[in-house]
């Protein structure tokens, strides 16, 4: 019989992964298989995906009917309420199914997709952190200029601004991964697609995958946390300024909300590819997966509605006028 060459054979093979690959079923093991537990996390996770739902909403609702909060931080609040609901929405859902059905299945084009949803609405809630923060940088350390220098273009741009880089990081991530091919072992220790466990997952040549997703990271990741660690030096050093300590209080109420949410979503973010990378738990990781992306949107809202007055009077206002 003829003997194929090296080449040809490479190419045979490459085919048939892709071929594979393009049927491929993945599935997520998620949580404990203990029997008893499937309705405690069914009931649990429903609730807080409800909680994280209905307090963005009424965040978005309050800042929309109230004319007072028409104002750029409440913009870009009410922008922030909303990428959190999208971004709890790309991974509960499914799980809550796959709990119900007892199901641990995701299709690939499902996989994809949502890891698309997941890389675009994390992307647009750092972005929008970051343009946070430079507003407040603007209120306190420029305050007669804040009315110009924030004028509604301006922030009207920024978020479109923000929600396209997103859309840019997204798109990078679903082509980097759609290169991937995948050949038996195909369970992710995961309750959603991510993309660093599909690339542990993937076989043959990856490390140019690797080297892709820590520059991708680097780039999408590392700019809008210089931006929120430049803007907040120059806050603390123009609080550190004032003279009265009423009015440096005064100053540092204006932003503590937003600083107690950046530390929340970056302290889970990070503290999840931090212990991914030293520690091969898959439970540790998952522990800090659901702080990362449920237990953080679920909290923004109560953070905003219980130290601004201003959220409180609003929400206040609206549920009397819906009772």
């Amino acid at each position: 019989m003829p003997q194929q060459e090296p080449g040809t054979a490479q190419c045979l093979c490459q085919v048939e992964l892709w071929n594979l690959t393009g049927v491929l079923e993945f599935f997520l093991l998620g949580f404990s298989e203990d029997s008893d537990l499937q309705p405690i996390l069914f009931g649990l996770f429903l609730t807080m995906y409800l909680v994280t739902v209905l307090g963005n909403l009424l965040i978005i609702l309050a800042v929309s009917s109230a004319s007072h909060l028409h104002k750029p931080m409440y913009f870009f609040l009410s922008n922030l309420s909303l990428a959190d609901i999208g971004f709890s929405t790309t991974t509960i859902p499914k799980m809550l199914v796959n709990i119900y059905t007892h199901s641990k299945s995701i299709t690939y084009v499902a996989c994809l997709t949502q890891v698309s949803f997941f890389v675009l609405f994390g992307c647009l809630d750092s972005l929008l952190l970051a343009v946070m923060a430079y507003d407040r940088l603007v209120a306190i350390c420029h305050p007669l200029h804040y009315p110009v220098t924030m004028s509604p273009r301006l922030c009207g741009l920024l978020v479109l601004v923000s929600f396209s880089i997103s859309l840019l990081d997204a798109q990078v991530q679903w082509i980097m991964v759609s290169q991937l091919a995948f050949c038996s072992d195909i369970e992710i220790p995961h309750f959603f697609c991510d993309v660093p466990q599909l690339l542990k997952l993937a076989c043959g040549y990856t490390s140019t995958s690797n080297i892709l997703m820590y520059f991708v990271g680097t780039i999408f990741g590392g700019a809008p946390v210089s931006g929120i660690l430049y803007s907040y030096t120059r806050i603390i050093s123009s609080i550190l300024r004032v003279p009265s300590t009423g009015g440096k209080y005064k100053a540092f109420s204006t932003c503590s909300s937003h600083l107690l949410v950046v530390c929340l979503f970056y302290g889970t973010g990070l503290s999840v590819y931090f212990s991914s990378a030293v520690s091969h738990s898959p439970d540790k990781n998952i522990i800090t997966s659901v702080m990362y992306t449920i237990v953080t949107p679920m909290l923004n809202p109560f953070v905003y509605s219980l130290k601004n007055r201003d959220i409180k009077r609003a929400l206040w206002s609206l549920l009397n006028r819906t009772a």
